[in-house]
């Protein structure tokens, strides 16, 4: 169960009021079996200035997203007899919309399968809203077209061995001219690695630059990533030229990067 907390329904946060009247309201995708749940955050989020739509189901969930886009999506992995990772990875063929994961506390082996399948963050049950709600906040930062990693200027480009990465657009473009979808951490990743080129980095120096310091139970889900990454990036995951693994240490970009 959600660790419900008290919060007051009848009043906004500085910060949602702010939101609702500058008409940048985020669209949330709520997916969850519980109506309980489902009904508590949505009038939580909604307080905080989210417009808030709820799926007790993958058809439900489909409808949803044929008529309309949504800025994040937040996945219960156990709805009913539906598995969630498998609509994680729906989810994620068809959009490269941010997916929050809520797993059960114990579920480790489900959180790593679900950051293979490309999910941008987890969330262990029970959880207080607020804590949901920190966690929405920080992959939409990261996912909004002004976040540059650890780069300061909007509009910056960094290209090497052929690709361009735009920060402001926040697109990948490949060698041979194809915009390559990267999910939101996949995107913050690369962002790291062209900051600090031919620079060995270990994995917790890989999480505080990409994703602020933020650590997971978990430690090693910068693993999955970089695999998730490779497998984008790289002409041979097997025999990787840009991102190498250097043993007992961490990673390092090999290749030569050049900022306009």
């Amino acid at each position: 169960m959600v660790a419900l907390g008290r919060f007051d329904d009848t009043s906004s946060s500085p910060a949602a009021m702010m939101e609702k009247c500058d008409g940048q309201m985020k669209r949330v995708l709520l997916v969850d079996d519980d109506p309980a749940i489902r009904d508590m955050l949505e009038r939580y989020l909604s307080r905080e200035g989210y417009q808030v739509h709820t799926a007790s189901d993958s058809a439900a969930m489909n409808d949803l997203m044929d008529g309309q886009l949504f800025d994040i999506v937040i996945l219960d992995l156990m709805i009913g007899s539906e598995d969630g990772l498998v609509i994680a990875r729906q989810i994620r063929q068809e959009s490269d919309v941010p997916i929050i994961m809520l797993t059960a506390k114990g579920d480790e082996i489900d959180r790593i399968i679900g950051l293979e399948m490309g999910a941008d963050d987890y969330l262990a049950k029970p959880f207080n809203p607020r804590e949901l709600l920190a966690h929405m906040k920080s992959v939409l930062r990261r996912a909004s077209p002004s976040s540059n990693g650890d780069r300061d200027s909007v509009g910056e480009v960094a290209r090497f061995a052929g690709w361009t990465v735009d920060l402001g657009n926040r697109q990948t473009v490949s060698p041979d001219d194809r915009e390559i979808d990267l999910t939101t951490s996949e995107f913050d990743l690369l962002v790291a690695f062209a900051s600090n080129p031919q620079l060995v980095l270990s994995r917790n120096q890989l999480i505080d630059i990409a994703h602020g310091g933020k650590r997971y139970p978990y430690d090693r889900s910068v693993d999955i990533q970089v695999m998730r990454l490779r497998r984008k990036v790289e002409d041979d995951i097997k025999s990787p030229a840009l991102i190498k693994t250097v043993r007992g240490t961490g990673y390092m970009f090999a290749s030569k990067v050049h900022w306009s």
